[in-house]
């Protein structure tokens, strides 16, 4: 009889965990279902996405690859931009302020022009930053990119905090992380 009650006392306990994990995943999606149908991925799905990228040793790179607790900032890019690569440069000379951050650089432009440019711009000796090509387009259309660079930048927790489209300063990169930390 004692066994009976106990029983019962446990499903009645898994009901109401159920009920509750129910509960959250509906708030959750209801939420994500507030803004307009046509509104980008990125905007409904605010964490870091599920990329996949082949980085210039021809390993894959994934989003639960990347170093946890540490905010990232990612930033698609072309090769053969001029404002792409007067972005880098820009960051490259505030690379002590810019360390603190992992930085994912990604481009859709051939494997052999995105190892050329990691090459040449050294790359290697910044181990704060990842460079990969998105060889299933899959950041383009998440984030809706209507121009190059574009840069989105996530706090310690895989957060967005702000996304930025072609060239920004430095200094507003930096104050848009201090923000949120």
């Amino acid at each position: 009889m004692f066994y009976l009650a106990k029983q019962k006392i446990k499903n009645s306990q898994m009901k109401n965990r159920l009920f509750l994990l129910i509960l959250v995943l509906t708030v959750k999606l209801a939420s994500a279902q507030n803004l307009p149908p046509d509104s980008p991925a990125y905007k409904r799905f605010p964490t870091i996405p599920p990329f996949s990228i082949l980085q210039a040793d021809s390993s894959t790179l994934t989003k639960n690859q990347l170093k946890q607790h540490q905010a990232t900032l990612i930033m698609y890019f072309s090769p053969d931009c001029d404002h792409c690569k007067h972005q880098w440069a820009e960051m490259e000379k505030r690379m002590k302020e810019l360390k603190k951050y992992q930085i994912v650089m990604v481009t859709y432009q051939p494997f052999s022009e995105m190892v050329d440019f990691y090459k040449v711009h050294k790359i290697a000796e910044h181990h704060n930053v990842i460079m990969g090509r998105d060889t299933k387009f899959f950041l383009p259309p998440y984030y809706k990119m209507q121009s190059l660079p574009f840069q989105a930048l996530y706090d310690k927790n895989g957060e967005l905090i702000t996304t930025f489209e072609g060239n920004v300063q430095i200094d507003k990169l930096l104050e848009a992380f201090n923000r949120k930390q």
